[in-house]
Order: structure tokens, then C-alpha cells, then sequence
């Protein structure tokens, strides 16, 4: 049995290898934010939603087949709930009273692979009626097929047949076991036999004539034959005991699977109740091939700083169809930053088949996304920043295909402006030939203007946007580079309070 939840042909497999800079992505897109708001404290949703999100589709289909099964938990994220629930009793019955896998006898083995397929049993029709009362509100493929196979696999005959030989295997009536006698008369060709069967009623069973049978009695304190007879029973049941274990095994590795598989969208179940909770809005991203140049958007937020911040916060309305570089201009604290983290959430999580952070999203694939951005002044560094800046982006493109997206956030900063903006320019100009899409947030006026200057059908250009009164909206509007950063603001921000602090202390 598969579940076939992830992809339509195959497992999710959770020991796939992340990408090289998984690291860098979380640091930089503050993803454990996103994972612990799917996780809601569960360690396992936790490394379920960073394996996924973190390894990113490029497949249309499988994105569609994702976000279709991921609706039909929307609308019943009580029964996804409950099915989700059938894997986790499996995990927790186990570790409280099944130990019999792990010994090294056959009768043992056997008789804690009984136990545990019994328990399974349960589980299994539990499942099964799920099916039969639900299957008709899921309008999914993966659901769809999901379903269909439970109620083909755990059809009544099955379970009856499977309840059937769980009772046999108790052996109320003794092992019957076979042997032949080999070389030396030692026993071979062990063979456990069904019991058997008796017929008619019991006044029949005691006047029938019995077959001669040759019996005998172990003494209550005859170890040694205690030790002898098991070691038949164990020859005869041995070959039973491994293809119990083996089907304990097949039904415990469904159930796993099954938990991971749905873990992923439970974690999105729990993600959208707390964004609900904040009156943030979510929609289903339309993806397209990785080719095309689509990047628009209304409503698009940073779904990391609502769930830090725990309430509603600012979106943008940005339509940058057919352009291959934007660039964010602005001063600091206008939204730049934010407004690129969700880009990058945004694309992270449409190419993992879940919903985005936004009223409505268009955006094409990318083969692989990249964030460089400034870091803090580190005392361990044995060189400089702008030597750190530029090992980082020659890793970067070590691993660069066409049709990635770099997010650049303040990039080459570290030196001055003219160095710093022709370092920006020519880089940019390289990932643009090798049709790398870029966003880029940065104070490099001369870097923003020379391409601004260039008018290029393919650049769009974004700036924070500032009210009159010098108030920040903390949203972008597309607008041409500034040469000013508005140095006046923070100057009276800062010297303002002072001069506040020193008026309010001489009246002490």
C-alpha cells in the first residue's frame, strides 16, 4: 500500500539531501519562523516542513497535484485530522507494549509480530470506515486515488481473512509442526502445519475413532527438555515468525509514510489557522515554467514577520511580468528587506504545492534560488567583509543554472560607492546574460541609476515609498533611484530624542 500524498508515483523521501545552502536560506528567509508556526511544537512536522519547503518542485504538475490535495485539507481539515491521528496511535502503541521484533527467538518474534499486526487490524479498519464516510467530499487526484486504493486493499474479504489468521496464529490448540529424519536421525525439513480441524458435533468427537498417537511428558523441573522442546518450536515456526514480521513490517512502514506524507499538510493546516487568527489572507500561487518571466502580485506580505509579530502587517501590489531585474531603492527601515523576504518566502513556498502569503500570486519557477545578503561584522573573519561578500558570490554561481533567482539584499556595501556599484554592476550584468533572474535591495545609487539610465524593457524599479511629512508607509511603490537617503530623518530621529531627553531632565 502507498500513499502517494507528495507525488503521484512515488514517496517523499525524507532523507533526500537538502540543497547546499539550505543553511543560508534559513538564515537569511528566517524560515524557522515558517516551520515552527507549521510544527506547532511537533519536532517531527517541524523537519517535515523544512525538508519540503526546502526542496523545492520545478514540475508543474506535481505543484498543482500538491496545492489540489492541499484545498481538499482546507475543506476538511477535521478528517485529515483524524486520519492523521491513525499513524500516530500505531507509533504510540508500539513503544508502549511492543517489543517482540527485537528478540532473536522465532517465537518470540512471532508472537510480537501477532500482536502487532492485531493492533494494526484496528487501525487498519479505522482507516477503512474513514474511507467509506468521507472519501466523497475529497475532489483531489491524490485523495481521490487515495481512497480508492483503501477501500480496494482493506476491502471486507481482506480484513476478514487478515482477522482470521491473527486468531490461527494464536495456536489455542498447540503448534503442529512436521520434521523428516536426516542423516544421524537428526530432524530436518521442519514445517509448521495448520491445526487440525474438527468435525461434527462433540458427541461425535468423543465416540469417533481416534488415530494412534505417540505422546509424551517433560518433568516440571527438566530444563534441558524445556530448552529442547523450544528449540523445535522454534524450527518449526521459524520460517512463519519472519514473513509475520516482514508483513508487520509492510503495514508499519504504511503508516510511517503516511504520517510523513500527511505531516506535510497538516503543518500548512496549522499555519493557515494561525494566519487566520491575524485576518492575513492567503491565496493558491498560479505557477508557470521556469522560461517565463512572471512575477505579479497583490497583497504580498512577509508571512515570517506577521507570525513575529503576531498581527497584520503591510503587503504590496507589484506586477513585474516580463522583467529580469528589479531593483529596491529606498532609505533604511522603508520595507525594503521585508518586502524581499517575501519574495523569497513566496517563491519557497509555491514551489513546495502550498498556498502563499498574499491575495493572489503569479510567478514562474526558478531552478534554484540563491539569497546574498550584507552580513554583521564577524571578529573571527581572517579578511574583510567585501572579501567575504565576494567568496560567498563565487559559491553562488559555482552552483548557478539558468533560470535561478539571486536575491541580493545590500550587497557589496562594504567598500565605497563607486567600487561598490561597479562590483554590483558587473555582476548583475553576468546573471543577466546567463538569464539568472535578479531582485536587488540596495543604497548603490550610482549602480541603481546606471541601469535605470539604460531603460531596458526587462528592469523594473521599486523605491520605499516616503509621505511629505516624512512618515514611511512601508510600502513600495515603482519609482525611479533617489540620490537622497534621507539623512535629515534619522539625524533628527536620534538627536531629536536627545534634545527631548535633555529638555525633560532640567526640569528634574
Amino acid at each position: 500500500m502507498k500513499a502517494f500524498l507528495m507525488y503521484k508515483d512515488r514517496d517523499f523521501d525524507m532523507q533526500e539531501k537538502l540543497p547546499s545552502n539550505a543553511q543560508t536560506l534559513i538564515q537569511d528567509l528566517e524560515l524557522n519562523t515558517l516551520f515552527d508556526a507549521m510544527a506547532a511544537g511537533d519536532n517531527f512536522l517541524f523537519q517535515v516542513a523544512k525538508k519540503a519547503v526546502l526542496t523545492s518542485l520545478t514540475d508543474l504538475d506535481t505543484i498543482t497535484y500538491r496545492q489540489d490535495i492541499l484545498k481538499d485539507c482546507l475543506k476538511n481539515s477535521s478528517v485529515v485530522r483524524e486520519i492523521y491521528q491513525i499513524p500516530i496511535e500505531s507509533i504510540v502503541n508500539q513503544k508502549r507494549q511492543w517489543m517482540g521484533v527485537f528478540t532473536r527467538y522465532p517465537a518470540g518474534i512471532l508472537s510480537g509480530a501477532r500482536e502487532m499486526l492485531e493492533m494494526f487490524l484496528g487501525l487498519l479498519r479505522k482507516l477503512r470506515n474513514l474511507a467509506d464516510e468521507h472519501a466523497d467530499r475529497f475532489e483531489s487526484e491524490g485523495f481521490s486515488a487515495f481512497f480508492a486504493m483503501i477501500k480496494k486493499e482493506l476491502d471486507d474479504e481482506y480484513l476478514a481473512a487478515f482477522d482470521h489468521h491473527i486468531k490461527e496464529l494464536k495456536f489455542r490448540g498447540g503448534i503442529l509442526i512436521s520434521a523428516q529424519l536426516g542423516k544421524g536421525n537428526e530432524g530436518t525439513c521442519y514445517a509448521l502445519r495448520k491445526p487440525l480441524t474438527q468435525s461434527g458435533n462433540w458427541v461425535g468427537r468423543i465416540f469417533s475413532q481416534r488415530r494412534p498417537v505417540y505422546t509424551f511428558r517433560i518433568a516440571e523441573r527438566d530444563e534441558s527438555g524445556y530448552r529442547t522442546l523450544a528449540n523445535l518450536r522454534d524450527r518449526g515456526v521459524n520460517v512463519v515468525a519472519n514473513a509475520l514480521a516482514q508483513s508487520a513490517d509492510h503495514i508499519d512502514s504504511f503508516f510511517n509514510m503516511l504520517r510523513t506524507e500527511l505531516g506535510f499538510y497538516l503543518g500548512c493546516l496549522n499555519l493557515s489557522e494561525r494566519l487566520a487568527e491575524m485576518g492575513e489572507s492567503l491565496s493558491f500561487p498560479v505557477a508557470v515554467e521556469s522560461w517565463e518571466r512572471r512575477h505579479s502580485f497583490h497583497g504580498l506580505y512577509d508571512v515570517c514577520l506577521a507570525l513575529a509579530m503576531k498581527r497584520k502587517v503591510v503587503s504590496n501590489d507589484v506586477n513585474a511580468d516580463l522583467k529580469d531585474l528589479v531593483i529596491i531603492t529606498g532609505a533604511n527601515q522603508g520595507g525594503k528587506s521585508t518586502f524581499l523576504r517575501g519574495i523569497g518566502l513566496s517563491q519557497l513556498m509555491m514551489q513546495c504545492g502550498m498556498f502563499v502569503a498574499a491575495e493572489s500570486f503569479c510567478g514562474n519557477v526558478c531552478n534554484r534560488l540563491f539569497t546574498h545578503y550584507k552580513r554583521e561584522e564577524d571578529p573571527t573573519m581572517k579578511s574583510g567583509k567585501l572579501d567575504e561578500e565576494l567568496g560567498r558570490m563565487s559559491d553562488i554561481v559555482e552552483e548557478l543554472a539558468a533560470n535561478s533567482l539571486v536575491l541580493f539584499n545590500e550587497s557589496f556595501a562594504a567598500t565605497n560607492e563607486r567600487e561598490g556599484s561597479e562590483i554590483a554592476r558587473q555582476i548583475t550584468h553576468a546573471l543577466l546574460e546567463k538569464r539568472i533572474k535578479v531582485f536587488f535591495v540596495t543604497h548603490l545609487y550610482d549602480f541603481a541609476r546606471g541601469f535605470h539610465e539604460k531603460r531596458t524593457d526587462n528592469s523594473f524599479f521599486l523605491r520605499a515609498d516616503r509621505q511629505p511629512d516624512g512618515q514611511w508607509t512601508f510600502k513600495l511603490i515603482e519609482g525611479e533611484p533617489l540620490e537622497t537617503s534621507y539623512g535629515e530623518d534619522l539625524y533628527d530621529k536620534i538627536f531629536g530624542m536627545i534634545e527631548d531627553e535633555q529638555w525633560r531632565a532640567g526640569f528634574r
